[in-house]
């Protein structure tokens, strides 16, 4: 029984040390952790942008309470 090829070159004529480099990178990506899982994002309490004031709507004093 005739063994299948892990590589076919359908087109060119590579050399060998462009066929060991092609091998290598496909081997380092089937080496690769499929599922990495996303990095924890940060406590909504410690967002910084947290304590900087929202903008108030315009005349916004006049809601306020004060009468003038």
């Amino acid at each position: 029984m005739a063994e299948i090829p892990f590589l076919k070159v359908v087109r060119g004529n590579p050399t060998a040390e462009e066929l060991a480099a092609l091998i290598a990178v496909l081997a380092a990506r089937a080496a690769e952790p499929a599922d990495t899982p996303a990095p924890a994002s940060p406590a909504a309490w410690s967002d910084s942008g947290l304590i900087v004031r929202r903008p108030l709507p315009p005349r916004a004093w006049r809601s306020s309470g004060w009468s003038a």
